[in-house]
This record gives structure tokens, C-alpha cells and sequence, in this order.
């Protein structure tokens, strides 16, 4: 690197003035078990007050972190000590939601919670007002969900940064104080667990659009224009899938590299060769 030579105002105001503001997001749930999906209907929690108004509702928030588990490595080298990464690792995250008058909030959050461990009320019919109660896991299918999203997006709404969650789901609600010493607003603050996330966009449409994981189209459009993702052959013809019934002359074709030369016969282009052949027999060039 070079040394540093002094700059104006003028180059570093375009820098300094374009960044991203923490208080512009949204959080968006989705993505539940047809069970829990049930069930939170009964508490009268449905799938759009999940989607929407708890998006509003979502008041604090964290962008994914994630690391990785490593393994010491001695004796490759004489003296030396590698690192090797082994797994990775994700960091759990907690969210903050303003309780809205109908307590849906944080009623979304404590029976989501305790349909983890209903089974016993459910499939054995277990009484929880009688003594001798306890509590049975269900599977994990059941209460995680994979398309809930963190969307960090800027007041211009031209540029977003998306986060998706795999396999999320709350492993704790954080009591919240209520007291007469002046009002304040009531929040709930729990926290998520969950195995991976995809950074970038994720829907079916993104990735047809390829711009999915925070791929520029740009790039994707450079990639197909110089055939880096090898879907033409070398002379530029589109691919078809191979079919073991045609017979040689029959695959060219179907493969898009069949050329009328007239009736002197035809002329098949493959990979620089070029062969005739018709009534006059056939030659190479």
C-alpha cells in the first residue's frame, strides 16, 4: 500500500456522508408448521398479524454473526502451530418487540415457547392444573421455521441488505418489568436460536432473476455473456441434455449445430469440425 497523501473535502465527503443507519430495518416471521401455525391461531395470534404488524412491532434487532470452530494442528512444521476451521458456528441473536394493548406480542412469543414443550398436553391428554404435569419435546420440524428474514434497508429504499434464518426458533423470553414509577412502554425481549442463515436474498425469484445471495445481476449477465458457466458449447451453441437414443448425426442436431447447406447435402458444425454429408459422401475440413 502506498503512503497516505492528504485529500480534500471534496473526495471524502461522497464516503463519509453515504452510510447505512442502524434505526431503518425489518423483521419479518414466516415460514410455520402447519401445527404451530394452528395453535397460535387458537391464542389468537394468525399467520399475517406474524408477518406484518409484528414487523412494526419489532423494535431491536441484531444482523447475524458467525464464526469458526478451529482445530490445532502441531507437527506439520517444526516450531510452527496452524489453525484449522473445523465448523461453523452462529451466534444467537435477541429481539426486542413493543407489546401492543392485545399483548399478541409477547403472547406470540410465550405460547410459541411452551408449544416446544406441549406434547404432553396434546398427545397424552396431560392435565397442567394437576399435580404430577411434566413436559414432552415436540420434533424440532414442528416448532422451527425457515423464512423468517431481517431486511436492513436505508431511507432512499434503493439499497437492502437480507438476511433468512434456517431453522429458528426462541429458546428464551427475558422477563419484563412492570412498575408505578412513571410509564414507560412495555417490551418483550426474547432470544433465537437457529442453525444457518443465507446471507442475501433467497426467494424463487431472486435466484431466477440471479441475484440471489447478494450476487450482482451485472455479474450474472458478464458470466453467461462470456460463457463462464459453460452452458454453450465451443461454438457458442446452447447446450440440450443428452438423449443415449440418437444416434450421432441425431445428437447434433437435437444440439442445435445442424446447418442447411442446400441440396448438395448438410453441413453439421461441431467443436471446429465441419463434415458434409449427402449423396456425394462426406469429407472433414
Amino acid at each position: 500500500m502506498a503512503r497516505p497523501f492528504p485529500k480534500k473535502i471534496s473526495q471524502i465527503k461522497p464516503t463519509l456522508s453515504n452510510v447505512a443507519q442502524t434505526s431503518h430495518f425489518a423483521v419479518t416471521f414466516g415460514g410455520f408448521h402447519p401445527n404451530l401455525s394452528t395453535y397460535l391461531k387458537r391464542k389468537g395470534i394468525d399467520n399475517r398479524y406474524a408477518q406484518e404488524k409484528l414487523s412494526l412491532l419489532c423494535c431491536r434487532a441484531s444482523l447475524p454473526g458467525s464464526g469458526y470452530a478451529t482445530a490445532d494442528v502441531i507437527g506439520n512444521y517444526t516450531g510452527v502451530a496452524e489453525k484449522f476451521a473445523h465448523t461453523r458456528t452462529f451466534v444467537q441473536m435477541s429481539m426486542d418487540f413493543y407489546v401492543d394493548d392485545d399483548y399478541k406480542s409477547i403472547k406470540f412469543l410465550e405460547h410459541w415457547l411452551e408449544f416446544m414443550s406441549n406434547g404432553s398436553t396434546v398427545g397424552d391428554n396431560a392435565d397442567p392444573l394437576k399435580d404430577g404435569y411434566y413436559y414432552r419435546m415436540r420434533y424440532p420440524n414442528q416448532y422451527k421455521c425457515d423464512e423468517t428474514r431481517i431486511v436492513k434497508f436505508e431511507r432512499d429504499y434503493k439499497n437492502y441488505l437480507e438476511y433468512r434464518f434456517i431453522g429458528m426458533f426462541p429458546i428464551s423470553l427475558d422477563a419484563s418489568t412492570v412498575s408505578y414509577e412513571g410509564s414507560r412502554v412495555l417490551k418483550a425481549t426474547a432470544t433465537f436460536n437457529y442453525d444457518r442463515h443465507i446471507a442475501g436474498r433467497s426467494r424463487s425469484v431472486d435466484k431466477l432473476l440471479k441475484r440471489d445471495n447478494n450476487d450482482e445481476p451485472s455479474f450474472a449477465e458478464q458470466v453467461r455473456a462470456k460463457n463462464l458457466d459453460r452452458l454453450d458449447d465451443i461454438n457458442g451453441f446452447a447446450q440440450r441434455p443428452f438423449n443415449a437414443d440418437l444416434d450421432g448425426v441425431q445428437r447434433l442436431i437435437a444440439d442445435g449445430r445442424f446447418l442447411n447447406s442446400g441440396s448438395g447435402g448438410s453441413t453439421i458444425i461441431s467443436e471446429g469440425i465441419s463434415a458434409a454429408s449427402g449423396g456425394g459422401g462426406s469429407r472433414t475440413t
